[in-house]
């Protein structure tokens, strides 16, 4: 029968003569640890941002923790949601017919995999937007990057995530129970309908804007910071530059390491319609890796800071024997501080008087 006539049964054909057998044990133990880990590094992270909110309520800084703040909520709801049912599916033996005959848990299986992983793409970008923002235009940002204006834009991208994870539901298309039987999501297999691809092709697609716009607006900023450093020519903001552009770097080779072979291999199963030869191996493969960017996104968005950063330089320094750059001095915010260096390098006159007072001050 016709899935997209028959939301009832849609799936279940996939079930009679899967070629994916996936270990048990170990698939198991893959969906506990992935789950339980980022659980627990996300819950990590919400601590320390309530902490940082209560000691800093910096206008500069609120924007920012608020869209951590976001980001790692949804990060934690992902692996509590999508990794409850994954175990109770594994524990049910992935018997689909017995459970699920009215498609209700696999819908809301795919839903919940589409929006919680898009959801984290669109504030990484979203984050990389404003930070982008902070640093080239502060008075800008200061002005109208306010509270009110940053809970708008989470609540728009949160939107926007459901209303790209309900699109097939609206269109009385199921989703679909993997070759594995272990998840949901759009169709894989013997894709030829073209709103089955342009699912696959729409996901995929937000996917690469997501990260490309992160890509830009990190770019951007890290060049930025690096101009200004190089115009002050101070050691005091030596330390700062090198932490933002860590975490720059780091967001950006997280993101793309962990999302790259998912999206390519969406994308080339709705470009190569029923001829695509993505197996089921590459396809868990490619979520597993996918999974992990939600794992490392609170270590890389709030525990990468200073502290941390200072520490690992300490103990690489204590057994290399070599001091390589000064770190004794930091700010007590990143984002206030790239507010300060960028307003002075944009104001007038800044190429005289950067390397005067006002910014001997700023490491202090």
């Amino acid at each position: 029968m016709n899935s997209s006539k028959s939301p009832g049964l849609a799936g279940f054909g996939v079930l009679k003569n899967t070629t994916c057998h996936t270990e048990k044990k170990i698939s198991v133990f893959f969906s506990i640890i992935f789950m339980t880990v980022g659980i627990l590094s996300n819950s990590l992270a919400i601590v320390i941002l309530m902490k940082a909110y209560q000691r800093f309520r910096q206008k500069s800084k609120a924007s920012f923790l608020l869209l951590a703040s976001g980001l790692v909520v949804t990060d934690l709801f992902g692996h509590l949601i999508n990794g409850a049912i994954a175990v109770f599916v594994y524990a049910s033996d992935k018997d689909w017919i017995r459970f699920n005959q009215s498609n209700i848990l696999c819908s809301v299986f795919g839903i919940c995999m589409v929006f919680f992983g898009l959801c984290p793409l669109f504030l990484g970008s979203v984050m990389a937007v404003e930070r982008c923002i902070g640093v080239t235009k502060p008075i800008f940002h200061s002005t109208k990057m306010t509270s009110r204006h940053v809970k708008m834009m989470l609540t728009m991208v949160c939107l926007f995530a459901v209303l790209i994870a309900l699109l097939p539901i609206l269109r009385f298309r199921a989703y679909q129970i993997q070759a594995s039987r272990t998840w949901c999501f759009y169709k894989t297999e013997h894709v030829e309908d073209w709103e089955d691809r342009f699912y696959l092709l729409l996901f995929s697609c937000l996917g690469f804007l997501a990260l490309a716009i992160s890509f830009l607006c990190n770019a951007v900023t890290g060049i930025t910071l690096l101009r200004v450093k190089f115009k002050s020519q101070q050691r005091q903001g030596r330390s700062h530059h090198f932490e933002m552009i860590i975490q720059l770097l780091a967001i950006m080779c997280v993101s793309c390491i962990c999302w790259s072979p998912f999206l390519v291999t969406m994308a080339r199963i709705g470009i190569n319609e029923g001829r695509s030869k993505e197996t089921c191996e590459t396809i868990l493969f490619a979520l597993r890796m996918a999974t992990w960017n939600q794992i490392l996104d609170p270590w890389v968005y709030i525990l990468l800071r200073k502290a941390v950063l200072k520490n690992l330089y300490k103990i690489t320094s204590g057994c290399c024997g070599v001091h390589v750059i000064n770190l004794h001095m930091w700010e007590l915010s990143s984002i206030k501080n790239s507010l300060k260096v960028a307003a002075i390098s944009e104001s007038p006159g800044s190429s005289k008087q950067i390397n005067l007072q006002p910014l001997s001050s700023m490491g202090q």
